[in-house]
């Protein structure tokens, strides 16, 4: 009777731990098969099951990707797009956050709510009017067209602190006030501090953003001066012939930092979930 009901309670367990396996065959797949393709070479890929694992294994189109196809410019454009965007993102953000949060003037809740509004408004409608713009200035075609419309926040970055912000006692800020600290100080010296693992995981979410970012520098950058990892890659499939494998080959380069950073900030975003953990 006993393993009876055991057998029952442990049935939903191992439904769960199905769909849960489902779900991560489902998610990794799609890499696995990236880096198994990126490995073969083109006679391989069309000779072979598109599972069948590399035999001989080959670096050949990792190879190809930088001495043909000069991609290490990509790759450096946009190493230095994410480093510019992330510091102006990181600094703006913080700085809008504190004043939304802790800061007290006229408006304040009136004019964080417009603001937060405009998550709804869809990147693609803002395409033409910035193109326009940027067209306008002369600035088309240049690193700074494609930094200059991300480095001064973002109001998901501004929501995102301004709501862990908010979970400071404001206790410690007046007595920080009290001792004679003013608001930079206040802000560098404790609020920055207390607020690391929300600051990596906004850190993470705005590299992998901007990393894959494909859309904008797309639509204002021409030639390669300026291309970015996912033109780049974009441009390796032309009309007639898809270079699968160099395709293949770029998305596995491209995402390798992705992991790599995400390994050394993953205890700070388990860290970021526990929001009222101040004592």
């Amino acid at each position: 009777m006993t393993s009876r009901r055991a057998g029952r309670r442990r049935a939903p367990d191992f439904l769960a731990y199905g769909i849960l396996l489902v779900g991560a065959v489902l998610t990794l797949a799609p890499f696995v098969l990236s880096v198994m393709t990126a490995l073969k070479t083109p006679l391989q890929l069309a000779s072979e099951p598109v599972l069948a694992p590399p035999d001989p294994v080959t670096l050949s189109n990792m190879q190809r990707l930088f001495t043909e196809y000069g991609f290490v410019s990509p790759v450096v454009v946009t190493a230095e797009v994410v480093v510019v965007v992330l510091v102006g993102q990181l600094a703006f953000s913080v700085m809008a956050a504190f004043a939304f949060a802790k800061l007290h003037f006229p408006g304040r809740e009136a004019l964080f709510w417009l603001y937060l509004a405009t998550l709804m408004v869809p990147q693609v409608v803002t395409v033409i009017p910035l193109y326009t713009m940027f067209s306008a200035v002369g600035l088309r075609n240049t690193f700074w067209s494609l930094v200059l419309p991300f480095v001064l926040g973002s109001p998901y970055a501004i929501f995102l602190l301004r709501e862990y912000f908010r979970g400071i006692p404001d206790d410690i800020i007046a007595a920080a006030r009290i001792d004679g600290a003013g608001t930079w100080r206040i802000l560098v010296q404790i609020v920055v501090p207390l607020s690391r693992p929300i600051l990596a995981t906004l850190t993470i979410i705005t590299v992998v953003s901007h990393w894959n970012s494909f859309l904008w520098p797309l639509i204002i950058t021409t030639g390669r001066d300026w291309q970015v990892v996912t033109v780049a890659t974009a441009a390796l499939q032309t009309q007639y012939n898809a270079n699968w494998t160099l395709v293949m080959a770029a998305t596995t380069l491209a995402i390798a930092p992705l992991l790599v950073i995400f390994a050394l900030f993953s205890r700070r975003i388990v860290g970021s979930i526990a929001l009222t953990g101040f004592k």
